[in-house]
């Protein structure tokens, strides 16, 4: 049930895929020449193109590319996921690729705030549990991962491990604040009593 003007995000379930390495940056995530699209639709096909194709747009390997992770929703990665541009096309990619939420290490800001603008959490654990959940992940992935933002906690198999999500990541999902557009629409009667007020708009 939603509190907030956006659905609310407490909890995220699927099989998850682990994308290993430190400092992937969201031109690695999505290339540069692919943003010049009028819309995000069709983004997901061309996350993390240049590592999964070489110049011939023969596949390489890469998680994204193997069947056993098709439809896996929840992302294992490492230290400063995100990092490089501010392009918001990255986490865009990401979610229409089918991922709903991102464990890792560490997360460049611009980035996660991105993904928060997309109701994705990026929650943070430390190297050895993200790396367990990495391994998981590789052996068993037809297995469930649950991220419970609310709680703070990662279920895989039989662990339920602590993580971290940041206090205003976890205000705006929990409480279904996080999409702004849906926020300011909420509150459109004060939006046009603030205009109002204001001498130099005409409205």
């Amino acid at each position: 049930m939603s509190r907030g003007p956006a659905d609310t995000v407490k909890r995220v379930t699927g099989t998850g895929i682990p994308v290993r390495g430190d400092d992937i940056d969201t031109d690695q995530i999505i290339p540069a020449r692919f943003l010049k699209v009028v819309t995000f639709d069709g983004l997901g096909q061309f996350a993390f193109f240049d590592q999964r194709f070489d110049e011939d747009d023969e596949p390489l390997e890469h998680p994204f590319n193997e069947n056993r992770f098709e439809g896996a929703s929840v992302l294992a990665v490492n230290a400063n996921f995100g990092c490089g541009s501010s392009r918001e096309h990255a986490p865009q990619a990401l979610m229409r690729w089918g991922i709903d939420a991102i464990v890792g290490e560490s997360f460049a800001d611009i980035f996660a705030g991105n993904c928060l603008a997309l109701g994705i959490p990026t929650v943070v654990a430390d190297h050895d549990t993200v790396t367990d959940l990495q391994d998981f992940i590789d052996e068993n992935p037809d297995a469930e991962v649950t991220v419970d933002v609310a709680n703070e906690t990662v279920t895989f198999g039989d662990r339920t491990v602590a993580v971290e999500v940041d206090d205003a990541q976890h205000t705006a999902l929990v409480e279904g604040v996080w999409d702004t557009t849906a926020l300011l629409r909420s509150n459109a009667d004060a939006v046009e009593e603030t205009a109002h007020s204001l001498p130099y708009t005409d409205v």
